[in-house]
């Protein structure tokens, strides 16, 4: 394993940060993740992120964290996005387009109703 450096340890302490910020009503109020493992990606997820960036761009959204991560162990179900907000249980939205996604965006992220019909589940265990 490499020494960490100076940089990579600023880069640990932000994330942190952000994400505390999350649970304590900083800045952001909703984490947007993009599941990019390379199972994610050949299915996609590039796209969907590009979206979720011009969707925030184009409303001139500043309080959504939008992130990424890797596999989450559902590669027939990508492209997938989990969207957490402090006020309600995280929701992982699976087999994504690029329309979809902004429905998901206008309703969920921008209106805080969860479209079910998109979600595999609500929590960590519980299907919707």
């Amino acid at each position: 394993m490499p020494k960490l450096k100076i940089e990579d340890l600023a880069k640990i302490k932000e994330k942190a940060a952000r994400t505390k910020q999350l649970r304590e009503g900083g800045p952001y109020k909703i984490k947007v993740t993009v599941h990019m493992g390379t199972c994610g990606i050949a299915a996609g997820a590039r796209g969907i992120m590009d979206t979720l960036i011009k969707e925030i761009e184009k409303k001139d959204v500043h309080d959504v964290l939008l992130t990424t991560s890797g596999c989450a162990g559902l590669c027939s179900r990508e492209p997938m996005i989990t969207v957490e907000s402090a006020s309600q249980a995280p929701v992982k939205y699976v087999e994504l387009t690029p329309q979809k996604t902004t429905e998901i965006f206008e309703k969920h992220i921008i209106g805080g109703k969860i479209i079910k019909d998109y979600a595999l589940a609500v929590g960590s265990e519980r299907a919707v």
